[in-house]
């Protein structure tokens, strides 16, 4: 079943067309890497995605009863209040106020939707620190688990280990692949890194100058395109 579909989607940034008659689609269970120059649209196309911005061209259409509320979204560590006056807890229990709609305050199923977050992202432990205190690959666990209690099936991720040391950059790594293959989350991630993200996506969107690349990891690594930039062939 497909979550997400792209038809011919083209994307204007300050009147100029950085996207241009885009078509992909993203299934349930994908784990869909877009990578890029700087420059060719990665992250207006991630906020076109989310519903925040609209195509100038083109549409997209979501599937299996998916509503953009649902859709959990991690943003660019740089965008992040990182000196915010809140508990971890508070935190990721603020990823339900979807959920929550019009009634005051949180429920049980919203308490414990947070503390089950905190649990799959193993930082149970950190619940009464203040984000503020915390570094920067645990501000992310902290933000991953916030996402779930927004979502149990898209998981949207702007350069996520933008700002990390190379060891958190492995653990976020390792922990989106278990969100992914252990519980059943959709995976899209802007990434630049092109190296890491052929390593561990199921799907590769390349945004170029040129043009576009959309398909399997393997496809890519096999075509024309992707040997380019990656010095296969």
């Amino acid at each position: 079943m497909s979550y997400l579909i792209c038809e011919n989607v083209s994307f204007a940034y300050e009147n100029q067309t950085v996207v241009s008659n885009l078509n992909f689609r993203v299934d349930a269970g994908d784990y869909l890497c877009i990578i890029g120059e700087n420059g060719t649209g990665k992250t207006t196309l991630m906020r076109g995605l989310l519903g925040l911005k609209k195509p100038s061209g083109g549409r997209i259409l979501m599937g299996d009863g998916l509503r953009a509320s649902e859709i959990g979204y991690v943003p660019q560590q740089d965008a992040v209040q990182r000196d915010f006056p809140a508990s971890v807890y508070e935190v990721v229990r603020s990823g339900c106020l979807n959920r929550r709609g019009l009634r005051p305050g949180y429920g049980l199923q919203e308490k414990n939707r947070a503390l089950h977050s905190l649990e799959i992202l193993h930082i149970s432990d950190l619940k009464e620190k203040s984000f503020q205190e915390l570094s920067g690959g645990q501000r992310q666990r902290v933000l991953l688990a916030r996402s779930l209690c927004a979502t149990s099936r898209l998981l949207l991720l702007d350069e996520p280990t933008t700002g990390l040391d190379p060891v958190a950059v492995e653990e976020l790594y390792g922990i989106l692949e278990e969100l992914n293959t252990k519980h059943g989350l959709t995976v899209i991630m802007v990434s630049h890194a092109i190296q890491e993200s052929v390593e561990r996506s199921s799907h590769i969107l390349h945004l170029s100058r040129e043009g576009y690349f959309f398909g399997t990891t393997q496809e890519y690594l096999n075509g024309s395109f992707g040997g380019r930039f990656m010095g296969v062939k």
